[in-house]
């Protein structure tokens, strides 16, 4: 009975070895260009997150009809930061319509290079989530509902 115990455990054990490496592997993914999620070091805008966000205030445009409509909400953009820091591959998760999708997509474009995730020292590529919020001033909805 003994014997049967440890023949279970040894399976067990193998299992989860091998379980361990694929997904491992899966991570680390050394031979491929395919973009990681989770990395040792993520991608970070050149001067960090304030000057990310600094980058966008100065560079993004609330659509003029966004403005008209009353349009506001989150634009949740996803892109690739590749192993040599360039903006690629993106996409728009959820948009809200309205031209800020398109805007965002324009600014994205215009982003300098970033500093690029790092996997076991070497530099890779990263798929990059970002949420871009569109806020219209307070006086602009109180005017749209005038309108009405």
């Amino acid at each position: 009975m003994n014997k049967n115990k440890l023949s279970i455990i040894l399976v067990m054990l193998c299992i989860t070895l091998f379980t361990y490496n694929y997904t491992f592997s899966q991570v680390v993914n050394d031979n491929n260009d395919q973009p990681l999620t989770v990395v040792e070091v993520m991608p970070q805008f050149p001067g960090g997150n304030d000057s990310l966000s600094s980058f966008l205030s100065n560079n993004l445009k609330y659509p003029i009809l966004a403005r008209e409509d009353g349009t506001q909400g989150t634009v949740y953009v996803t892109f690739v930061v590749t192993k040599n820091g360039n903006v690629s591959s993106i996409k728009i998760l959820r948009g809200i319509g309205s031209g800020c999708d398109e805007e965002v997509i324009r600014v994205l474009k215009l982003m300098p290079k970033w500093k690029p995730g790092k996997q076991n020292g070497d530099n890779v590529n990263v798929q990059f989530n970002l949420p871009i919020k569109f806020t219209l001033p307070e006086d602009n909805i109180d005017m749209k509902a005038k309108k009405k």
